[in-house]
């Protein structure tokens, strides 16, 4: 991209800019006309960049109480998950249901996500993170409170659609905020590893003040509306300045597309794939975990505690797998390391139905919580990885949210079949759905399992590379030399400028600053394919710096704004 140059009020400067290019344009070194040695000197290039920093759990500072936060958020809607089916049994009793009207608790929270698929990126755009921090936490305080009054069955299923929005709202929110992290592995891992915690926690609190304090069930929610409402504070008071001004701004669009981010999101068959398998994943996780207690109960002769323990055992595999699980991911890649997890909750599946033991049954379902663990982290950074940046929040959104009705569909489902044909129809449905699951991630691109900085990254044909107009950069070398030499400029009556020495020196800096340059350039075009470089422009010239002085810097930072498709790190100032 070439210089401009403006005449302000008698002066004038000159604007060094950044390109993305296709990967296929080598880096530009050729002449331009722009740049004559009488360029004048008043200004030197400074700071422009249209990139943000890619945000890391600790930096900026405010991450690490929006972190944590979200940590607890999470907890607390794996809390309210996982006690489903810790409760079902209980709940049956108290209003006399049978199989196919008790499993309107799972169905109910399915318009609950529906709509927050649908209002999440208005959300966004309108209120920001602001918004969701506060109207998710909201829905679940208003939710558990008129749970904690024991209402009648018809008003507890309209309860379960209010913390069904609640959860789809901040599921959505949360998982595309880490997805694009830096370590975005490590961080989903750990924040669906806190989901898993609060999963471990509620059936084994429920349980235990069912069975051995004898507390009716719905006295459990007293718990989980403390739980809420220390939530909308914690979230409300680290999200407040994140308004939606601030996220239109950090997240523009790369192209001049009108049609909303949801629409072009949803064109997207990346964006189909990854919304079904979590919508597949999602209902094996929480049916498995619902109706694991009336299964050991009723099909392995398991005590109520027991059958109960059983349940946070498989809470527990879940968490401790996307803890461990989620550092080994990245090294293995997401494809292949997908594949394996997948399999190998297959096996523990067989094995789960086929042994007729309690206590083997309760190990391998254990065991394959452990393996299932991973799968929904990795899938939203197999998202943010082939998606724009500017789709992240729609896509993930609707894809989590779309996933989240997994955890209503088939929960009701396997409910309605057990009507006609026993719990023990829980078995062969979950193994159709990790075989369906399979046959998913393999419609998935490529991914790479190379980490940001690897050569082989770089080889994606929508990675973006940098091109430098060097001719620019001389212009402002020239304009540093006639400086420090007093204003002397190379004319005819002056041919030599600051003398013959001097100027073979300086051409011999050039071409070695050039080569660095160039050097620079291939290590971010093939080692970086996402920069964020900044380049001076404007800044006055400062005579006083002692030699060499570097006009053009590399303002070079750890964290790099990934760029994709039609991304760019362009922006021409002091035009």
């Amino acid at each position: 991209m070439n210089g401009t140059r403006a005449n302000m009020g008698g002066s004038s400067q000159t604007s060094i800019e950044l390109q993305t290019v296709g990967p296929s344009t080598p880096i530009n070194l050729a002449p331009s006309n722009s740049s004559k040695n009488d360029d004048p000197a008043e200004f030197l290039p400074q700071p422009s960049t249209t990139v943000s920093v890619v945000e890391r759990w600790n930096h900026p500072k405010v991450n690490i109480f929006r972190t944590l936060s979200t940590f607890f958020a999470f907890a607390i809607m794996g809390a309210n998950d996982a006690a489903y089916g810790a409760l079902i049994p209980y709940v049956e009793e108290d209003y006399e249901l049978s199989y196919v009207v008790v499993s309107m608790v799972f169905l109910s929270p399915l318009a609950g996500y529906a709509g927050a698929a649908l209002l999440n990126n208005l959300i966004h755009i309108r209120l920001g993170q602001r918004g969701v921090a506060f109207i998710g936490p909201l829905c679940h305080v208003l939710a558990y409170l008129g749970i904690c009054l024991h209402p009648p069955y018809p008003v507890l299923v309209l309860v379960f659609i209010l913390a069904g929005f609640g959860n789809g709202l901040e599921d959505a929110a949360w998982n595309a905020w880490f997805g694009n992290m830096a370590n975005s592995n490590e961080m989903l891992g750990f924040l669906h590893g806190f989901y898993g915690v609060g999963a471990v926690l509620s059936p084994l609190a429920a349980t235990s003040l069912i069975t051995q304090a004898g507390w009716p069930w719905y006295a459990f929610y007293y718990i989980m509306l403390g739980g809420a409402v220390i939530e909308l504070i914690t979230s409300l008071w680290a999200f407040w300045p994140v308004s939606g001004r601030v996220y239109r701004e950090t997240r523009p669009r790369t192209e001049n597309v009108k049609e909303s981010r949801l629409k072009e999101s949803l064109k997207s068959r990346v964006t189909w794939v990854i919304s079904i398998f979590l919508l597949c994943y999602v209902g094996a996780e929480v049916a498995l975990g619902g109706w694991i207690v009336t299964f050991m109960r009723r099909e392995r002769a398991g005590q109520p505690f027991e059958s109960g323990m059983v349940a946070t055992g498989f809470w527990a595999g879940i968490t401790s797998g996307r803890f461990v699980l989620g550092f080994l991911t990245p090294k293995l890649g997401e494809k292949f390391a997908v594949m394996l997890y997948i399999l190998g909750s297959t096996i523990c599946q067989l094995i789960f139905w086929l042994a007729p033991s309690f206590h083997i049954s309760a190990i391998f379902v254990s065991i394959q919580g452990f393996f299932l663990g991973p799968l929904f982290p990795a899938a939203i950074v197999a998202a943010t990885k082939i998606l724009p940046p500017h789709l992240h929040v729609s896509a993930i959104g609707f894809a989590a949210a779309f996933g989240g009705g997994g955890a209503a569909i088939l929960p009701f489902a396997i409910g309605a079949l057990a009507q006609a044909k026993g719990v023990s129809i829980l078995q062969p449905i979950i193994l159709a759905i990790l075989v369906v699951l399979l046959i998913l991630w393999t419609c998935l691109p490529t991914l790479s399992k190379a980490p940001p900085g690897s050569p082989r990254e770089a080889t994606n044909k929508d990675r973006q590379w940098i091109n430098i107009d060097f001719d620019l950069v001389d212009a402002g070398k020239r304009t540093i030399r006639r400086a420090r030499s007093g204003g002397a400029a190379d004319t005819p009556s002056n041919p030599r400028g600051p003398g013959l020495r001097a100027r073979i020196a300086d051409r011999r800096a050039d071409r070695a600053e050039r080569k660095h340059v160039q050097k620079e350039i291939r290590r971010y075009n093939f080692e970086r394919p996402d920069p964020m470089i900044a380049v001076l422009q404007g800044v006055p010239l400062d005579t006083t710096m002692p030699p060499p002085y570097d006009n053009v810097r590399f303002l070079r930072t750890a964290q790099y704004q990934q760029l994709r498709h039609n991304g760019s790190v362009s922006q021409t100032a002091g035009s």
